[in-house]
């Protein structure tokens, strides 16, 4: 009779390693692209329990077409905060029962191993907050990938950038972190930037520790809910500028803040307020790359929209 393989993890073995996950997809029902997002969340190779909560935003609930298999559940649920973005993560979190809480765009696509990488990673770093992973870009003329080649992101990195790679659909957060650093903020303006606000707390209470690969395939279409809204990016901005004040910390940070705001201003047809933020963003950091692709529409060379949908192709943002 045949040795039984004592290496593999028996259900307590594997309970412990791989806690239950929540994953939340917040919607306002997107047919086919919803479905293969979620598709794709039950199909994980995670060991674990995996709960897929899907949240529909003050629309009807339409229950998807897709098979659950066994350790997964799907349920729905209606937006029961604030319209948007911000309000449906919130209505998730609120319902989830995992220990550990994911969200992933209705358009982006998950890879098979992304929750067991990152739940192992975390397993590794008890000092982290989340976990994130590299993406891949893909869209009508872009497939490109986007990793960081250091092992984690702390609150200086954001303070300074961005960091696309940390992407509101790679997050997958602590149940500890997400009641110590609170809900993603419902009052920032449109919910434009709500991810970046809400991780530049999560990285307040500890470091995002990133797998190395890609395991996250981001839908760049090219355009988005905030193409063209000028005007409300700018509110959206300053907003986060008065938030967060820790920014003014950062020279490089606060002049790639205005110098998105003298584009938004300029892209709005608000010359005078662009050039002097423009003026701004020279002072702080002079080597600021929006100072260049704001000028031309300052100038009227070039409209915001052109230039937007320039640096998309290239898998950028402005």
């Amino acid at each position: 009779m045949p040795e039984p393989d004592r290496s593999a993890p028996g259900p307590t073995d594997a309970a412990d390693r791989y806690p239950p996950v929540t994953a939340v997809v917040a919607t306002r029902d997107r047919p086919g692209l919803l479905e293969r997002a979620v598709r794709a969340i039950l199909a994980q190779d995670y060991p674990g329990e995996l709960e897929c909560v899907v949240v529909y935003d003050h629309v009807d609930i339409r229950p998807l077409d897709v098979p659950v298999p066994a350790n997964r559940t799907l349920t729905y649920r209606n937006n029961t905060h604030r319209q948007g973005l911000p309000g449906g993560r919130n209505t998730g979190a609120d319902v989830a029962r995992g220990e550990l809480i994911a969200f992933c765009d209705d358009d982006d696509l998950w890879l098979p191993a992304k929750l067991r990488r990152q739940v192992e990673l975390l397993a590794a770093r008890p000092d982290a907050a989340a976990a994130g992973c590299g993406i891949r870009l893909r869209g009508p003329g872009i497939d490109r990938e986007r990793r960081l080649s250091i092992p984690e992101v702390t609150l200086p990195h954001f303070l300074a950038d961005r960091v696309m790679e940390v992407h509101s659909s790679t997050v997958l957060v602590r149940r500890s972190t997400w009641d110590a650093v609170g809900p993603v903020d419902e009052e920032i303006p449109g919910g434009y930037g709500e991810d970046y606000e809400w991780l530049l707390r999560v990285a307040a209470h500890g470091p995002v520790v990133l797998v190395p690969e890609v395991l996250v395939e981001v839908d760049w279409h090219g355009g988005s809910f905030f193409f063209g809204r000028w005007a409300l990016i700018v509110e959206a901005q300053r907003y986060l500028l008065d938030r967060h004040p820790e920014l003014a910390g950062s020279r490089t940070g606060l002049a790639r803040i205005h110098g998105q705001i003298a584009f938004a201003l300029a892209a709005g047809h608000r010359r005078g307020e662009a050039l002097r933020e423009l003026a701004r963003v020279v002072r702080l950091n002079p080597y600021e790359k929006r100072v260049l692709v704001t000028l031309p529409v300052v100038l009227g060379l070039l409209s915001g929209e052109r230039v937007l949908a320039l640096a998309q192709r290239r898998g950028r943002g402005v």
